[in-house]
């Protein structure tokens, strides 16, 4: 077993079987332990160690609060800033430290032991039912085997095929008639053969459809027909009858599954999309991730990735406070990255002095004509910018230049200009009229949506497919499971292609079916 104290400035992990606790009148409390180290620093014996830790840890007369974990037990810091205690300890003092001490020690004690009981169980086959409203601001999903999903906006539909095995579908109450009517049939379909079921609500579901729906009534599902705009729900029928809980935030269910469940009946055959591989399907995420770190925009990451088969590449351009642009996600994440102190946005020269991490070298316009100029088969990417003809007048080559674009004005302006427009999630779906008319018109042959909203508009995709209008998805590896593997065997081929983080695509020379 391992304490570790949790320091202002240094964080001290120490064997609790070689912690000694000192204290006298004079001095106060001290705490020794030989030949560890605080932080990176080596520490002496005792006195050396005393000094050293008088300007680090946070430790005081009495302890604050306990923060009990599997792994360590925290001894929490203190109000104050600077730490050891100067002032002799009373017997009350030193006997309150003990007592709290020992408290600590029970209760991590106490959470193996309920750990243990716990595991005696096996929680990883239980089934977790989580749906968060719209107030609750959390995304919405079930558990099973330990394998997690994220729902999306509306009614989903989880049908059991055995305890481990199940098929879902989510349908978007809230915003079409048609999926309410189809959730209705699915729902009467699955009653009716006694199947084993769930439903969750996210975000928001209710609809005038469902709320008057005397089907739904008929079938026995009181609360789901009363579930008012942006509340919570639940339901389940593991142990043979409805059972539904609604709630203006959340409703969380563990459950265990029904014994010797077993139904081979599909209720949402997945479909098949043909597409032809190829290296335009793929663009690599902010450069690609490089040795585990993603979001770098770095010239190493677009070097790497490169040579691993990638020739769309997206870069996050931004500008610096004197107005350069340059290749960063946001500030905050460069400045993590950099450890950089200064104030944000840095100027340009404060910005090309920092590396990533001391190794990776950052992008400003010159260092990005420089190495597209040097690889004349790869295309940018751009992301965050929203001035066509500033960043484009800027860029090495027109001509291999794609720019996502996030207002119909922005997008106006490219077309007029020649420059290659990406249509952006949230101006695509906010378009009034036709909107394949008005893209055909713009001349625009790119969208970029989130993946997490296909399902839902598979009819759209389908009509920017036809169109030619390429739709490439984000949102790769932001859920559970749903990595560029997951997306190349499930959506592609209604989706054009995916941003990705890493090359996980093997050779390029045969033709695919997805899932």
């Amino acid at each position: 077993m391992v304490c570790r104290f949790a320091p202002k400035v240094d964080t001290c992990p120490i064997s609790l079987t070689n912690l000694a606790v000192q204290s006298s009148p004079a001095a106060g409390i001290d705490l020794v332990h030989q030949g560890r180290t605080l932080g990176a620093r080596p520490m002496a014996p005792y006195k050396t160690y005393r000094n050293k830790c008088a300007k680090s840890l946070t430790i005081r007369a009495f302890i604050n609060r306990f923060v009990i974990g599997p792994e360590w037990l925290y001894i929490a810091r203190a109000k104050t800033r600077y730490a050891m205690i100067h002032s002799p300890l009373t017997n009350k003092k030193r006997k309150t430290l003990g007592l709290a001490l020992l408290l600590a020690f029970v209760l991590w004690s106490d959470l193996f032991a309920l750990q243990d009981v716990q595991n005696d169980h096996h929680p990883s086959h239980d089934i977790e039912l989580n749906s968060f409203g719209f107030n609750a601001k959390k995304r919405s999903g079930f558990v099973v085997a330990g394998h997690t999903e994220h729902v999306e906006r509306g009614l989903t539909l989880v049908h059991f095929n055995s305890g481990e095995k199940y098929e879902f579908k989510t349908f978007d109450t809230y915003a079409s008639a048609e999926a309410c009517q189809e959730f209705i049939a699915i729902l009467r379909q699955l009653t009716e053969k006694k199947a084993v079921f769930a439903i969750l609500a996210h975000d928001s579901a209710a609809n005038a459809i469902i709320s008057h729906s005397s089907e739904l009534k008929a079938l026995g599902y009181p609360k789901l027909v009363n579930i008012k705009g942006r509340q919570a729900y639940a339901m389940h029928n593991f142990q043979g009858h409805v059972y539904e809980q609604v709630d203006d935030l959340q409703v969380r269910l563990h459950l265990e599954p029904p014994n010797r469940l077993s139904d081979a009946n599909i209720y949402f055959p997945k479909i098949k999309y043909e597409f032809e591989p190829g290296n335009d399907r793929y663009i690599a995420h902010a450069a690609g991730e490089i040795e585990g770190v993603k979001s770098t925009n770095s010239k190493e990451a677009l070097d790497l990735n490169y040579r691993k088969g990638f020739r769309f590449f997206e870069l996050d351009i931004i500008k610096t406070s004197d107005g350069k642009f340059v290749a960063a996600h946001d500030w905050n994440m460069w400045s993590r990255f950099t450890d950089y102190k200064g104030s944000l946005p840095p100027t340009h020269e404060e910005f090309v002095k920092h590396k990533i991490y001391g190794a990776y070298h950052t992008l400003d316009m010159e260092g990005i004509n420089s190495w597209f100029k040097a690889h004349p088969d790869a295309v940018l990417v751009t992301d965050k910018i929203n001035d066509p003809m500033a960043f484009a007048s800027a860029f090495v080559d027109k001509q291999r230049l794609i720019m996502e674009l996030f207002s119909p004005m922005a997008i106006e302006q490219a077309s007029k200009q020649g420059i290659k427009a990406m249509i952006s999630q949230e101006p695509l779906l906010a378009l009034k009229g036709d909107r394949l008319d008005y893209l055909a018109l713009n001349q625009v042959e790119y969208a970029a949506v989130s993946r997490r909203i296909i399902a839902r508009n598979t009819k759209l995709m389908q009509q920017l497919k036809d169109q030619g209008v390429k739709v490439y998805v984000y949102h790769v590896n932001f859920d559970p499971g749903k990595d560029e593997k997951y997306v190349y065997d499930n959506e592609l081929g209604l989706v054009y292609g995916m941003y990705a983080d890493q090359w996980a695509f093997g050779p390029l020379d045969a033709p695919k079916v997805s899932k």
